[in-house]
């Protein structure tokens, strides 16, 4: 592979996972999440808004740290990767929450664009996993957890 399409496999990994063309943008979705439907279940669903978030939040994190250190050890599943409580604790945990899943989002980017790391090298820690198939699992992750925050936005009133 070329430099040229080194760089632009990595732009349209990078797109995807910031939400771009197919997908809906993170902040999109969670801009003006209205406060009293943060802890809510919409009828039939199996999480609040803010177990999603956190779940996002949770997974991402794990998903990042696997694909930059090798001593990384990920929290116990299922449990671990799912908050305690229904609710957060407080507008400011929900506000600390996006502000930790942008954080580690840009720093997953940067991985992704650091000419450096081989997106399809296996990880030496890993079971064959590479950089390029934790960007397409986060991309896809985040995807369709991304579209049932927005579903849960529009049901609970937002």
């Amino acid at each position: 592979m070329s430099n040229q399409e080194s760089v632009t496999l990595r732009q349209m990994v990078v797109d995807a996972l910031r939400g771009h063309q197919a997908h809906i943008v993170f902040d999109s979705a969670i801009e003006d999440f209205p406060v009293e439907a943060r802890g809510r279940k919409p009828p039939g669903a199996p999480h609040t808004p803010w177990q999603l978030l956190e779940h996002m939040r949770i997974a991402q994190k794990d998903i990042l740290e696997f694909s930059r250190d090798p001593r990384h050890k990920s929290p116990d599943w299922p449990e671990s990767y799912w908050p305690p409580t229904e609710a957060p604790p407080s507008s400011k945990a929900w506000d600390e929450s996006v502000h930790a899943f942008q954080k580690d989002a840009l720093e997953f980017s940067r991985l992704v664009q650091d000419l450096q790391n081989n997106l399809f090298e296996p990880f030496e820690h890993g079971d064959g996993q590479t950089l390029l198939r934790e960007a397409l699992l986060l991309t896809t992750h985040n995807s369709y957890h991304l579209g049932q925050l927005v579903f849960m936005k529009k049901t609970l009133g937002g």
